[in-house]
């Protein structure tokens, strides 16, 4: 079977950092859901510029690959997969435009609408299948989040708990069919029992293309928060030690564990669950917030500038999206050509 490595990822962070100050400070940011877990505020996050699209955020995330890799490699990508947290208009995705700009002429490009905060996991797997599946040799895939400038920044929202969590950026990995990182196994999990279970609310009724004054929100309950942390603790460490078991590697063996990044609570529940300590599983939460799908990616990538990733470590990727529909990791063996 083809080698299908993740060769190189990298990330990219808009704006200076945003302090919580800019949400508590807020006139009348009071809201019930302030004290529970799922809400606890990160020092810092990132925000997109009122003009930045998901289209810049990518552009300027792949610049590092360019450098790296020379821009001709990258042009010659024959796939594209991209995922946007907040499209930037109606009916198409941002991948054709991407491409435009990088000067692609990918042979495979797909805008990936589900998946959401676990999306890189995903498109590693579509990457994987059709690398080994056709003549295709290199794949671009590509995670912006755009929600929390834009969205969470409305003045009613902003008042809201759940305003202050998200942050905003754009996370790329480079894909070949090489030995260089080989992407050892893949499990993903759609539950499709649990589709739906994530809502957006208007408190006016109306449908969110239609006229009117309400702002668009996440729709949490204290019902619902409780329902997401329990399929969140269970679907991840459940998805990654079928990973592990499939690789023979014990959990307590990863090397290194990368995940989105919701909230601490997750974050500390998952590793004691797969019996990892804290300085191998990275995190970004108190620094960039929750990065939604861009999070495994811009996560990654730090750790690797810091020199937390060795050659021949065992890296595990995972994370679960919206309420649980969707959950996936995959197992990388780094190496000396990434």
């Amino acid at each position: 079977m083809t080698t299908v490595s993740l060769t190189d990822v990298s990330g990219y962070l808009p704006g200076d950092p945003v302090p919580a100050e800019f949400y508590t400070e807020y006139p009348g940011a009071e809201d019930k859901l302030r004290d529970n877990p799922m809400f606890r505020i990160p020092p810092l996050r990132h925000h997109v510029a009122a003009d930045e699209t998901n289209a810049d955020m990518v552009e300027r995330a792949v610049q590092p690959l360019i450098e790296r890799h020379g821009r001709d490699e990258i042009r010659s990508v024959d796939v594209l997969l991209m995922h946007s947290q907040l499209p930037d208009i109606p009916f198409v995705g941002p991948g054709t435009e991407v491409a435009r700009r990088l000067g692609l002429k990918p042979r495979w490009l797909l805008d990936v609408a589900n998946a959401g905060c676990a999306s890189f996991v995903q498109m590693i797997e579509l990457a994987r299948t059709i690398l080994t599946t056709t003549d295709a040799n290199t794949a671009l895939i590509c995670n912006a989040q755009s929600a929390a400038g834009q969205l969470f920044t409305q003045p009613e929202v902003r008042k809201l708990a759940q305003a202050a969590i998200p942050g905003d950026g754009c996370g790329v990995g480079y894909l070949t069919t090489s030995a260089g990182a080989p992407v050892l196994d893949v499990v993903t999990r759609h539950v499709a029992d649990y589709g739906g279970d994530m809502t957006a609310v208007l408190e006016d009724g109306r449908k969110y293309w239609e006229p009117g004054e309400s702002q668009l929100r996440i729709g949490f309950t204290e019902e619902a928060i409780a329902t997401v942390m329990e399929r969140g603790n269970r679907l991840v460490p459940e998805v990654v030690t079928e990973l592990c078991r499939r690789i023979a590697v014990p959990t307590s063996e990863i090397d290194l564990l990368v995940t989105n990044q919701p909230n601490r609570t997750f974050l500390r529940n998952w590793r004691e669950a797969l019996e990892l300590p804290k300085d191998r599983h990275p995190d970004t939460f108190d620094t960039c917030g929750n990065l939604f799908g861009a999070a495994i990616p811009i996560t990654l990538d730090r750790a690797i500038r810091s020199g937390k990733v060795k050659e021949g470590d065992t890296l595990v990727l995972g994370g679960f999206a919206h309420a649980g529909d969707f959950a996936g990791a995959t197992a990388i063996r780094w190496g000396t050509g990434s």
